[in-house]
């Protein structure tokens, strides 16, 4: 643990934020995880629900500097692409 008192505050902030990025890829992965569960099971009413959701977190996920804005347009491309497979 550091001495200085700006870089304590340094550590404290670093790990709540990594804490809330951690849980935002998570929520993004989990989302995506649910259209190609929707995408395997034919179900294109749920698959549809799930795109919308997923597709949200995608851009919120891109917008807060996760993942990169042309890897979010990539993952949404796949995932729709899959979803109008049905």
């Amino acid at each position: 643990m550091p001495n200085i008192k700006s870089s304590i505050k340094r550590v404290k902030t670093s790990e709540v934020r990594t804490a809330q990025n951690t849980t935002a890829k998570s929520s993004m992965r989990t989302a995506v995880k649910k259209v190609e569960a929707a995408v395997t099971t034919n179900d294109a009413v749920a698959t549809k629900e799930a795109m919308v959701v997923a597709s949200s977190k995608l851009d919120k996920a891109a917008a807060k500097g996760l993942i990169h804005k042309n890897a979010a347009a990539r993952k949404k491309s796949r995932l729709m692409k899959k979803a109008n497979s049905l």
